[in-house]
C-alpha cells in the first residue's frame, strides 16, 4: 500500500462507523484548483463545434489502437485540436489508447505487443512518436478487464519512462471498485493521475438489476476503495461522472441514452435522476459529485462530452459553475 502523498494537501482523518464511508483524507488545496477531464470518442468528433473546451483542463481523444503494423489508428482529429487550443490555450490534450471494447484482432495485437517483452519497445516508440508528431500532451491508458494482460504493468512502466523523456504525461482510466490483478504497485505509481470510472455498476449486461448505474453512493464507494483499500492519494484521482444513462423499460433489451436526449424531451428532466425506468445523473446529482470531488480527489472526469445537452442545462456547464461556486479554479477562461 502506498504512502499517501500530500501534494499540497492537508490530511484529516475522520473515523466512521459505516463500511462504505470514508476514513477521510480531506484535500484542502491552497491553490483551490481542480482538473476537469473530458473524453471525446471518435464517433463523436462531429460534435467538436458544440463543446466548450474553455471549461476543460484535459481533453482525451478516444480511442487509438495499434494496427497490424503497430501504428496507432484513430480518425483525423486535427480540427478538434485546433479548436480546443484556440478556445483554451491551457488545455492538455491526450490520446487515449485501448478502450472498454476491442475487436478480437485488436485484442490479439495488444497482447502480442505488450506481453512479448521484445515487442514492447516498437509499440512504445510508435506511441511516443504519435504524441510528439501530433503535438499532444500525453497518453491516457484505457485498457480494461480482459485486455489488462500480464504485459500491462511492464508496458506502462516503460511507456512512462519514454514519455517523461519527452516531457509528456500519462494517465489511466480504471474501474470504480476493481483493481486488476495484472496491475502492480509500481505500475500504479507511474500514472500522473487515475480517472475513476465510477459508473456502469449495472447496465445491459445485467438486465434484471434495474436502477441507477452511477449513484452518489457509487461515487463514495469508488473513492473510498482507491484511497483506503488500494492506498492512492486523492491528489492522484479524478471522479468519473456519466453523461448518459440506461433504459430498463424492456429487460430483454436494455439500451443506453444520452443526457442530451433526456433534456431535449423535457427540460425538467435535467433536474432528476430517472424518468420511469430510465436512470441517469441529473444536474443536482452532478453538483453533489463535484462537491464530493472537491473534498476528496483532484477533479472530475467525464464520459463523454458528446452526450451532453448543449444548452443552458449542460452538465459540463454545471460542473464548471459548481467548481466556481466552491471557490475552485479550473481553467479561468470561460465567461459563463
Amino acid at each position: 500500500m502506498y504512502k499517501r502523498l500530500l501534494f499540497f494537501c492537508i490530511v484529516v482523518l475522520v473515523s466512521c462507523s459505516k463500511d462504505d464511508s470514508f476514513e477521510e483524507e480531506i484535500i484542502i488545496n491552497p491553490n483551490a484548483s481542480a482538473n476537469v477531464v473530458g473524453y471525446l470518442p471518435q464517433y463523436k468528433f462531429d460534435f467538436n463545434n458544440n463543446i466548450d473546451y474553455c471549461k476543460l483542463t484535459h481533453l482525451n481523444l478516444a480511442f487509438a489502437n495499434p494496427g497490424a503494423d503497430g501504428k496507432l489508428i484513430i480518425d483525423d482529429f486535427n480540427d478538434i485540436v485546433v479548436k480546443a487550443r484556440s478556445d483554451n490555450s491551457k488545455i492538455k490534450i491526450y490520446i487515449s489508447i485501448g478502450g472498454g471494447y476491442l475487436t478480437d484482432a485488436q485484442a490479439s495485437i495488444w497482447s502480442n505487443s505488450i506481453d512479448v517483452k521484445d515487442n514492447r519497445p516498437a509499440l512504445i516508440n510508435d506511441i511516443v512518436s504519435f504524441v510528439v508528431d501530433n503535438n499532444l500532451d500525453g497518453v491516457d491508458v484505457d485498457l480494461e478487464w480482459q485486455y489488462v494482460t500480464p504485459g500491462y504493468s511492464p508496458f506502462v512502466i516503460e511507456l512512462k519512462t519514454a514519455l517523461s523523456a519527452k516531457g509528456k504525461g500519462m494517465t489511466a482510466a480504471l474501474p470504480g471498485t476493481t483493481r486488476f490483478n495484472n496491475i502492480t504497485d509500481e505500475a500504479l505509481e507511474t500514472f500522473d493521475f487515475i480517472n475513476l470510472m465510477a459508473y456502469d455498476f449495472t447496465g445491459p449486461w445485467n438486465p434484471t438489476a434495474s436502477g441507477q448505474h452511477s449513484s452518489y453512493d457509487n461515487a463514495v464507494k469508488s473513492i473510498n476503495y482507491w484511497k483506503n483499500t488500494v492506498g492512492i492519494s486523492g491528489s492522484k484521482l479524478t471522479l468519473g461522472v456519466p453523461f448518459y444513462g440506461y433504459d430498463f423499460s424492456n429487460s430483454s433489451n436494455v439500451t443506453s441514452f444520452t443526457f442530451g436526449q433526456m433534456v431535449s424531451t423535457n427540460n425538467s428532466y435535467s433536474e432528476i435522476d430517472n424518468v420511469g425506468m430510465k436512470f441517469y445523473n441529473g444536474r443536482p446529482t452532478i453538483k453533489s459529485k463535484v462537491k464530493l470531488a472537491s473534498e476528496q480527489v483532484s477533479g472530475i472526469m467525464i464520459w463523454e462530452l458528446g452526450q451532453d445537452s448543449f444548452s443552458e442545462y449542460s452538465l459540463l456547464k454545471t460542473i464548471h459553475n459548481e467548481y466556481k461556486s466552491l471557490g475552485f479554479k479550473t481553467t479561468e477562461l470561460c465567461l459563463d
